[in-house]
C-alpha cells in the first residue's frame, strides 16, 4: 500500500477502505508518512469529503493512536457532555455535579483553556487546594464513590489527532466538517465514556457562526458517535452572546454555585437543565427526557445539587467552604462599571469581542505558558433584549490593573444599542439524534 495512491484515490472522489485510512493515521503519526502527504491528503479530503463509514474509520484510527481511558471499573453508564465552545461557557461546572445528584457516573476529562478564559481545570484551580491530578485508580474509585470526579487530560490522548489538527492550522484545511468532527469524537471515545452528549454552539462567539453549519457538524458527530458504538446526541444551542453573566474563572465558579442553588442566570440553568436531561436519559437513570428533567429541577431545589459540588470538591483537595462563602476565591483589586451612553434596547453584544475584553484583562491564555489570572472577568449586567437607560452599567469589570481603558473601548465595540424591540435569541435551536 502505498500513501500516493490513497492521496489520488481520495481526490478523485472515491471511498477509502478501513485498511487505507489505517495505513494513512497510523504511518503519519510513526511519521513514515511526510507531512507535504498528510497535507495532501487533509485537503483531498476538504474538497471530496468523506463518507459516514469513512469519518466513522478516520476517528477510530486516530482514537487507537494513542492511549484510551479504561473505566470499565465504574458501575453504571458513564455519560460524557463536550461543548464546542463559546464565552461563559460555565455548563460542566454545573452539569457533572447535578447529573451526580440523580445517580449518573460523570468521569470527566477535562483541559486547560486558550483563548478568553481558562478551562474547566483552570477554572476549578480557582478554589484552593483542588486539583486534578488522580492516577486512574483513584479516578475510578472517587466516581464509583461519590459518582463524579474530573481529571487533567492525558498527554498522550489522540497524538494522530494532535499531529494533524497542527497541520490543518498551516494548511487552510480548518473548515472540514469530516476532519473536525472526527478530531473532536476522537478525543471523546478514547476518554472511555459509554455515552456522549455534545453541546454545538453557534453565533458570533461560535467555531460554527451559522445554523445550517452548526447543524451539519452535529449529524457528523452523532453519526461517528454512534457507529463508533457509543450513543450520542448533540444539542445546538445559542452563542450569539455570552452564557449566563460571568467571563472569567473564578467569576464563573461563583456563577456555578449560584446556579447549582437555583439562583443562576436564566439561560445557563436552562441550557444545563436541556443537556443534563439529555445526560441522564442517556445514563438510563430516567425513562424519558422530561422525567429526567424533572428529577434535575428537585436536586436543585432539594439541595442536592449543591452538596454534591461540596462532596466532588473535598474529595479532590478542594475548600468546600468557598460554596457558602464565595468571598474565599480569588478576588480583583478594582472593579469598574462600563456605562450605556444612551437610551434603548440592547441589539447585540458580540460574544468574541467580550472574550477578548476579558482576556486582555489576564483571564485566559495568549500562549500555553501564559499564567492565568483567575480573580478578573467581566460580569454583564445588560444581555440581548434589555431595556436601558443612559448611564446604567452594561457591564462591571474586575481588574488587577487601574488602568482598563483598552477593555472598555472593546467592550463598548461589542454592545449595540437600539430604539426598536428587540427579541433576544432563541437559546436552544435543535436537538439531533442521528
Amino acid at each position: 500500500m502505498r500513501m500516493i495512491d490513497i492521496i489520488e484515490k481520495k481526490r478523485d472522489g472515491y471511498e477509502l477502505t478501513k485498511e487505507e485510512i489505517n495505513f494513512a493515521i497510523e504511518g503519519y503519526t510513526k511519521g513514515d508518512v511526510p507531512d507535504y502527504q498528510m497535507s495532501a491528503f487533509a485537503m483531498a479530503i476538504f474538497f471530496q469529503d468523506m463518507t459516514t463509514e469513512e469519518r466513522v474509520h478516520l476517528t477510530k484510527a486516530m482514537v487507537e493512536s494513542g492511549d484510551q481511558v479504561d473505566l470499565s471499573d465504574i458501575a453504571g453508564i458513564k455519560v460524557d457532555k463536550h461543548s464546542t465552545g463559546g464565552v461563559g461557557d460555565t455548563t460542566t461546572l454545573i452539569l457533572a455535579p447535578l447529573v451526580a445528584s440523580v445517580g449518573v457516573p460523570v468521569a470527566k476529562m477535562s483541559g486547560r483553556g486558550l483563548g478568553h478564559t481558562g478551562g474547566t481545570v483552570d477554572k476549578l484551580e480557582s478554589i484552593k487546594g483542588f486539583h486534578v491530578e488522580l492516577d486512574g485508580e483513584t479516578f475510578n474509585e472517587l466516581v464509583n464513590k461519590n459518582k463524579i470526579a474530573v481529571v487533567g487530560q492525558s498527554g498522550n490522548l489522540t497524538p494522530a489527532d494532535k499531529k494533524l489538527y497542527g497541520l490543518r492550522d498551516v494548511t487552510a484545511t480548518v473548515d472540514s466538517i469530516p476532519l473536525i468532527a472526527s478530531s473532536i469524537m476522537s478525543k471523546k471515545i478514547a476518554s472511555g465514556a459509554d455515552a456522549i452528549v455534545l453541546d454545538v454552539k453557534t453565533g458570533s462567539g461560535a467555531f460554527m457562526k451559522d445554523l445550517e453549519g452548526a447543524k451539519e457538524l452535529a449529524h457528523a458527530m452523532v453519526q461517528i458517535g454512534n457507529g463508533a458504538g457509543r450513543e450520542t446526541i448533540a444539542v445546538i444551542s445559542d452563542m450569539n452572546q455570552p452564557l449566563g453573566f460571568a467571563v472569567g474563572n473564578a467569576l464563573e465558579v461563583k456563577e456555578a454555585i449560584d446556579t447549582l442553588r437555583g439562583e443562576g442566570p436564566a439561560d445557563l440553568e436552562e441550557l444545563c437543565l436541556t443537556l443534563g436531561s439529555q445526560m441522564v436519559y442517556l445514563g438510563k437513570q430516567a425513562e424519558s427526557i422530561e422525567e429526567a428533567r424533572e428529577k434535575l429541577i428537585e436536586a436543585i431545589k432539594s439541595g442536592k445539587a449543591i452538596e454534591k459540588f461540596k462532596t466532588f470538591l473535598s474529595a479532590q483537595g478542594g475548600d468546600a467552604s468557598v460554596v457558602d462563602e464565595p468571598s474565599k476565591l480569588p478576588t480583583a483589586s478594582y472593579t469598574f462599571e462600563v456605562v450605556a451612553k444612551e437610551d434603548g434596547m440592547v441589539s447585540e453584544i458580540v460574544a468574541d469581542e467580550i472574550g477578548i475584553a476579558a482576556s486582555l484583562l489576564g483571564a485566559g491564555r495568549l500562549t500555553k505558558d501564559s499564567e492565568i489570572d483567575l480573580a478578573v472577568g467581566l460580569v454583564l449586567n445588560k444581555k440581548i433584549g434589555d431595556q436601558v437607560r443612559k448611564g446604567d452599567s452594561l457591564v462591571t469589570i474586575h481588574s488587577n490593573r487601574e488602568d482598563v481603558k483598552d477593555v472598555v473601548e472593546k467592550i463598548y465595540q461589542s454592545y449595540s444599542i437600539s430604539a426598536k424591540k428587540v427579541e433576544p435569541h432563541a437559546l436552544v435551536y435543535d436537538v439531533i439524534y442521528e
